[in-house]
């Protein structure tokens, strides 16, 4: 492989201590591309070697490519008894995937749904202002229980009967195998572990097999609903709950880190969250809650959330595995090469982003966003892999933040050190932890 390229010298141990002494691979890609330059060879743990570019416009050389690393989407494949979804040849993967997006990126069908979005976002609003003023909000913990409550009612047609537990499940599973990739310690012992993760994939598993026992397909066969579009379009059983296993684990994790980040940032810049404030008055006046149409009005608040995924990518990478010879800029990487994704690097290179880790959200007014180039932003991921629910997270997220930020106000609590880690998803440590009081409407800023 293209020995030029820049990077460290290789390890005997794969890569695993320099990533674990970084802090995790989220924050590894940001000291390679500070240290050796847009285009880095390095050792991925998993995959031995790769390759990672953080320049958006070298990145669109890669953008067709439709092959992920087996090897390095291993952790997943205990959540899929039909073969890992996440990694399917690109033959199976296209009629697949144009499946999802009939779903899940459908605006008719997030019309259908979005009152009932509003009522599930209500409610945990409803708990919140039922707190003491010093009592703080584990805003990380319960967003992520109101967005698979969420998915649960767009795709799977009904509420998971559980979320905390789902969650919990979910996180028993990817600690214990994505531990096993990056040689993790976790605590108990390997029999303990893997007892543990079995349980917990024992329950998703019964828990999403109620949800399709349950399932009636009406007449008119709804193709909002996930599991209505899969059956029509022919799917087994089980790569019907499989499909519905990583909607879950997919969706419930993004839009709510997405939306407590946007909270953690708003909390720490007054300023901003009082123009978001402002907006939202202009826009709602005396209404606690939008309408479907009004979120294309809320542009502010959308600049906001931008600026959040930027900072803070849901998901901090990606990878896929050339299947053919390509050309980086000056460098040639040959077929069955790993492309490392490495989106919170993109995120914050400062060719394209000045001053890269300030919060400003009018770098997303459409004058500045012409100015850079495509792939200077890529949340979602890029290409024939990208994420098919980015339109539905988008949708739920500025919902989620309309309401909450209409009726109160974020303070971060004082002392509490909020740590991104790597789970899946870019995690805070110990939660988002946030004071939240009322707000009076109207005294947003004009």
């Amino acid at each position: 492989m293209g020995t030029h390229i820049p990077g460290p010298e290789p390890r005997p141990d794969g890569g695993v201590g320099a990533v674990a002494a970084a802090g995790g691979l989220h924050r590894y890609q940001l000291w390679l591309h500070a240290e050796y330059g847009p285009v880095v060879r390095f050792q991925l743990p998993g995959a031995e070697t790769a390759v990672s570019v953080a320049d958006p416009v070298l990145l669109e050389a890669t953008a067709h490519i439709d092959k992920r690393p087996e090897r390095l989407f291993e952790f997943l494949a205990p959540l899929c008894e039909a073969g890992n979804l996440q990694v399917l040849p690109a033959e199976e993967h296209t009629p697949w995937r144009r499946v999802l997006l009939s779903v899940l990126a459908g605006r008719p069908s997030h019309e259908r749904h979005f009152e009932r979005f509003t009522e599930l976002t209500t409610s945990l609003a409803d708990r919140w202002a039922g707190r003491g003023e010093q009592e703080p909000v584990a805003s990380q913990k319960d967003l992520t229980a109101l967005s698979l409550r969420m998915i649960g009612a767009y795709a799977l047609g009904g509420d998971a009967a559980d979320p905390e537990k789902v969650i919990a499940a979910f996180e028993e599973v990817l600690t214990e195998y994505l531990g096993r990739l990056y040689q993790v310690p976790v605590p108990g012992t390997e029999e303990e572990r893997a007892r543990r993760a079995e349980q917990a994939l024992a329950y998703l598993r019964a828990t999403v097999d109620r949800v399709l026992t349950a399932h009636r397909p009406d007449s008119r066969t709804d193709r909002s609903d996930l599991i209505g579009a899969l059956v029509a379009a022919g799917e087994d059983p089980a790569r019907i709950r499989d499909t519905v296993m990583v909607t879950m684990l997919a969706a419930h994790h993004t839009t709510g880190v997405a939306v407590s980040w946007t909270l953690h940032l708003l909390g720490r810049h007054p300023e901003v969250a009082e123009r978001v404030a402002g907006e939202l008055d202009r826009v709602l006046g005396d209404r606690a809650v939008p309408g479907y149409a009004d979120l294309r009005r809320l542009t502010y608040l959308d600049m906001v959330l931008k600026e959040s995924m930027r900072l803070f990518p849901p998901g901090p990478y990606g990878a896929r595995e050339t299947t053919e010879a390509l050309v980086l800029g000056a460098y040639e990487v040959p077929a069955g090469t790993v492309i490392f994704y490495p989106f919170w690097a993109v995120h914050l290179n400062p060719d394209h982003w000045p001053e890269p880790e300030r919060f400003v959200p009018e770098r997303f007014l459409p004058e500045e966003v012409a100015k850079r180039p495509r792939l200077a932003y890529i949340p979602f991921g890029l290409g024939p892999r990208s994420c098919e629910g980015a339109g539905l997270a988008t949708v739920e997220a500025q919902l989620v933040l309309a309401v909450l930020l209409k009726r109160f106000r974020f303070r971060p609590v004082p002392g509490h050190e909020v740590t991104p880690i790597e789970r899946f998803v870019l995690w805070a440590a110990d939660d988002i932890r946030m004071f939240v009081s009322p707000r009076e409407v109207g005294a947003g800023s004009p």
